[in-house]
């Protein structure tokens, strides 16, 4: 019986996909599976991936035919996952040995429907210690309940899906599954969904996973089209929280949130490729409109005028899309990051 299932996407990570893959061997068990997802990577990366199939104990090489984009490649490695409990890691990123063994034991011992846990930035040669922003740790949970307050950083603001551990019954809800093709921000949804809906979880102190940051094919460092899917990745979370029995409740929070990461993107706005950074203030001007006046405002009041000031005028504005339109659509066909959007940590300071 396979206990974890660790989903690991890989697109053009030939740097650092050695590293990758030594961590996993340091982390193999007999009762664990590695399924590497090839989501067609066109570099050396399917090279490495191949021997690592024969060198690593539970392996499994799964190729895409075709760039479909990390949330896809991780749906394709759910769709194969055989695992009692699941997890998340990304080709560029490591794990310290014995890591994910001291993960399966502490949610056995919590017996709840997830862990979240803290992790490691690696910048360069700096690393810092990223903290799950839930204070009580070792007990178990609401995921709910952790939600909330809107005016803090909390645990939706920390979305990064490989840190953590959940059981399949997880899986078998349609709660681990990402939005498919979404190229940026896709577990952004995807954390408001497991909190909305999960029944049970904990937050361990557990920092094995190191993230790394300022990866030349992350999208922290892309300009291009692919950033844009933030709109629609937050769309998605405002169109599920507004269905919520407890939407008043919610809505606040996430409408915030909303707000502050299109300032962060408006705030850097001069690494876009041209025609990119136009799209991004049509756009936003036409999500800004979508959401609710009333919540928007509040949130806007709450921001201060820095940076509410710009999104107020953005929304009043009623600029016609451009011809660059059908450009920046055709592009999200192309090769995706490995990593997820720059914008994740701009909400630590909603």
């Amino acid at each position: 019986m396979v206990k974890l299932s660790v989903v690991v996407p890989f697109h053009n990570v030939q740097t650092y996909a050695s590293d990758t893959l030594r961590s996993l061997r340091a982390n193999a068990r007999e009762d664990f599976e590695f399924l590497l997802v090839d989501d067609c990577s066109t570099d050396g990366t399917t090279e490495l991936l191949a021997r690592a199939e024969h060198e690593i104990p539970g392996a499994r090489l799964l190729r895409h035919a075709r760039n479909q984009g990390l949330a896809t490649a991780r749906n394709t490695g759910l769709d194969a996952a055989r695992g009692a409990y699941l997890t998340f890691l990304d080709g560029d990123d490591w794990l310290s040995p014995g890591y994910y063994a001291r993960l399966v034991a502490d949610l056995d011992a919590l017996d709840c429907d997830f862990l979240r846990v803290d992790h490691v930035q690696v910048t360069g040669r700096k690393r810092s210690l990223r903290r799950v922003p839930v204070g009580r740790r070792g007990e178990v949970l609401s995921p709910r309940g952790v939600i909330l307050p809107a005016d803090r950083s909390t645990a939706v603001d920390y979305p990064y899906a490989w840190a953590g551990i959940y059981r399949r019954r997880l899986l078998d809800r349609g709660l681990l599954r990402f939005t498919d093709g979404l190229r940026t921000a896709e577990d952004r949804p995807w954390i408001w969904r497991l909190h909305r809906e999960a029944e049970s979880f904990a937050v361990t102190g557990e920092p094995g996973i190191f993230y790394r940051r300022g990866v030349a094919t992350s999208l922290t460092q892309i300009g291009d089209v692919r950033q844009l899917d933030f709109l629609r990745a937050f769309d998605q979370v405002i169109e599920e929280t507004s269905a919520d029995p407890e939407a008043d409740l919610l809505l606040p929070k996430a409408v915030r949130t909303y707000c502050a990461v299109i300032s962060h993107h408006l705030g850097n706005i001069d690494r876009f490729e041209p025609g990119v950074g136009r799209e991004l203030r049509i756009r936003s001007a036409a999500a800004l409109r979508r959401l609710p006046r009333d919540v928007l405002a509040d949130a806007l009041t709450a921001m201060g005028e820095d940076r509410a000031g710009p999104l107020r005028r953005l929304r009043r504005r009623r600029t016609a899309p451009g011809p660059q339109t059908a450009t920046a659509d055709g592009t999200r066909a192309a090769a995706p990051a490995t990593s997820d959007t720059a914008a994740h940590q701009e909400t630590n300071a909603v």
